[in-house]
């Protein structure tokens, strides 16, 4: 299993976490768990600090649809714990190197936290939510910029991708650069509740029918789909932009591929309701060309190889630490 919070000590990890909670909630795991959780050459990592991340984590999964199933947990919080371990190793390796961030980055980055908030009282009612006041957060945006600039020193600066690297990455991965076939599409609705009557869903057919005869007439589809679709993408005509095969649901997806440019499909039924759909244009399935890539290809490599770094780094500062687990 990769570790699930890959590359997070480039992030202002507990100020994403900030941020997430801010609309999200906060708490939503509770257990019983001595304090502190662990020492790391004689530095505590508390239960409240462990909770906290735990909680992002899975906020953050919630938010990405994801349910985590119970039997994964003990890893998860074995990760969660690491992590902390790992930051904490990093953030005491700074001081030793004498990392100085001046208070005016620390404020900077404090405001433009405070920025994202409607107010200062909307900030300070998440800032309690979280248990913290404003200078544990400034002493969690020093640490999280005195790690970074650590990596940044000792790992990353040392760190180049040449073009021979990523052109070999992409000669030797051909499937990652395939474009799939997409297709633009826009579209008429009348919806159908899942428990509509036989009554409802006639009425909802005559709807459609009676668009589709507006259609045979002459009229512009756009015209009628913001007049009478009863979907989202009425304000825009009926316009979806462009899809590839797996986004819509199976009925409308097949319709939309089987017609051509500037076609209208017959009256299509999914579990939404019935559809008229209208093909813009196609796009066909290519791969992309070395020149377009090349520059987040590179990108891409270079974050792959300072993670390496970065975990050699740690694994060297964790030879001559004084680490105890308590979960």
């Amino acid at each position: 299993m990769k570790r699930i919070f890959r590359f997070w000590i480039f992030r202002a990890a507990i100020i994403t976490a900030f941020m997430l909670l801010s609309s999200a909630g906060y708490g939503q795991e509770t257990e019983t768990i001595k304090d502190p959780v662990a020492l790391v050459n004689g530095v505590k990592i508390t239960n409240s600090e462990y909770q906290r991340e735990l909680s992002f984590y899975l906020q953050q999964a919630s938010q990405q649809g994801r349910q985590i199933p119970e039997y994964m947990m003990p890893k998860i919080r074995d990760e969660i714990l690491d992590n902390l371990i790992d930051r904490e190793l990093l953030y005491q390796e700074s001081r030793k190197q004498q990392i100085d961030i001046q208070n005016d980055q620390i404020d900077q980055q404090l405001e433009d936290i405070k920025a994202r908030f409607s107010s200062q009282a909307e900030f300070e009612t998440v800032i309690a939510q979280m248990e913290l006041s404003e200078t544990d957060l400034k002493s969690q945006i020093e640490r999280n910029m005195a790690i970074r600039e650590l990596i940044e020193s000792h790992v990353s600066q040392k760190i180049t991708i040449t073009d021979q690297e990523t052109k070999a990455y992409y000669d030797s991965n051909p499937k990652l650069f395939k474009k799939p076939e997409q297709v633009k599409a826009s579209h008429i609705l009348i919806k159908v509740d899942a428990n509509a009557t036989e009554t409802q869903k006639a009425q909802a057919r005559i709807e459609i029918v009676t668009i589709q005869q507006k259609l045979k007439n002459g009229e512009d589809f756009a015209t009628l789909a913001k007049e009478y679709s009863q979907g989202p993408s009425s304000v825009r005509g009926g316009d979806l932009g462009y899809f590839g095969h797996g986004q819509m649901v199976k009925p409308f997806e097949d319709a939309a591929f089987a017609l051509k440019p500037n076609e209208v499909s017959e009256i299509v039924e999914t579990r939404f309701g019935y559809h008229l759909i209208k093909v813009v244009d196609k796009r066909p399935a290519t791969t992309m060309a070395y020149a377009e890539v090349k520059d987040q290809l590179n990108r891409s490599l270079k974050r792959q190889k300072i993670e390496e770094g970065a975990k050699r780094f740690i694994d060297n500062l964790k030879k001559d630490a004084n680490i105890e687990k308590y979960l």
